[in-house]
């Protein structure tokens, strides 16, 4: 491995850190702020911070179809951002940080699934990977010693699907776009979205976003912003199931920031389950002959 890699790596750990702790901001802004009014500050902030990077990163020879490509395929994806990130909002509400951190990630393996809809073949290591999360997810959602669904688990879970559409989408159009203006295009959609709404499911109260403004500006600029742009500079020299490996990691950080910050108590057999989900997400990353690992590209920036 060159030294170059190995930097890369680093910074995708400090990816996977910073996603990991955005839970955490998540769960705390939701005391002050509605979800609707949480995801419009947040993606507007991380649009403006992706927008600063674009200067810098972006292709300056880009020609006017891609810009156009990557604008409306922006758009559509914003859409899919917006759905997906405002059900997870919803659900970290109603359930633990480091549960709600586990269950996202499960899109990784709800991914290949929706590709059964498409006639695509699922190799049996996936169909492993899909028993394990399962028995992962039944130890999860055991309260009282019965299996029980809870609300917060409930949207997180179609929160993962929304955002295994997202990156499905991503992975289409990825290689016709240009990156930083097809995310910046995403969050400024979301956050439109995001406003649009939120004047008839609740109220636009400055003081819960004055409150709640430690929470947003590291959703935003540096969950959103920051996050993003490591990945983009790592993702040059690494592998993207090596990438996507080292992103997942983010679960086991959300686990912890909900633990040291929160004070968060997962019991053992929540912990358990959190391991077996763990596993899954791993076994369903790791690389095969055929694999292309197309489907690694994370760009949902939680």
């Amino acid at each position: 491995m060159t030294k170059k890699q190995i930097e890369s790596c680093l910074l995708l750990i400090l990816t996977a850190f910073i996603w990991g702790i955005a839970f955490v901001a998540q769960k705390v802004g939701t005391t002050d702020v509605g979800p609707l009014t949480f995801s419009a500050s947040r993606y507007f902030l991380g649009g403006l911070a992706v927008l600063l990077c674009a200067y810098f990163f972006a292709d300056k020879n880009m020609t006017k179809a891609k810009l156009k490509t990557s604008l409306l395929a922006g758009s559509f994806c914003g859409v899919l951002l917006f759905i997906a990130s405002f059900l997870q909002q919803i659900g970290i509400q109603y359930t633990t940080v480091g549960k709600a951190g586990f269950i996202t990630t499960l899109y990784i393996i709800i991914i290949p699934l929706i590709g059964l809809g498409f006639k695509k073949k699922v190799s049996l290591r996936i169909w492993v990977s899909v028993a394990i999360a399962l028995l992962g997810m039944y130890l999860l959602c055991l309260a009282g010693g019965s299996f029980t669904v809870q609300t917060g688990d409930f949207y997180i879970f179609f929160c993962a699907i929304g955002f295994a559409c997202q990156i499905l989408f991503i992975d289409y159009y990825l290689p016709k776009v240009e990156p930083i203006y097809f995310a910046m295009t995403q969050f400024f959609v979301a956050a439109l979205i995001s406003l649009i709404l939120l004047p008839f499911f609740e109220p636009l109260e400055l003081s819960g976003i004055i409150s709640a403004r430690v929470s947003i500006l590291y959703a935003g600029l540096i969950s959103a912003g920051i996050g993003y742009t490591l990945q983009i500079i790592a993702q040059k020299h690494v592998k993207p199931v090596v990438a996507s490996m080292i992103m997942s990691l983010e679960d086991v950080f959300s686990l912890l920031a909900g633990f040291i910050i929160l004070g968060d108590r997962l019991s053992s057999r929540e912990l358990i389950g959190c391991a077996l989900v763990f596993t899954a997400i791993i076994l369903a990353q790791l690389p095969t002959k055929s694999a292309n690992a197309k489907t690694d590209i994370m760009t949902e920036m939680l």
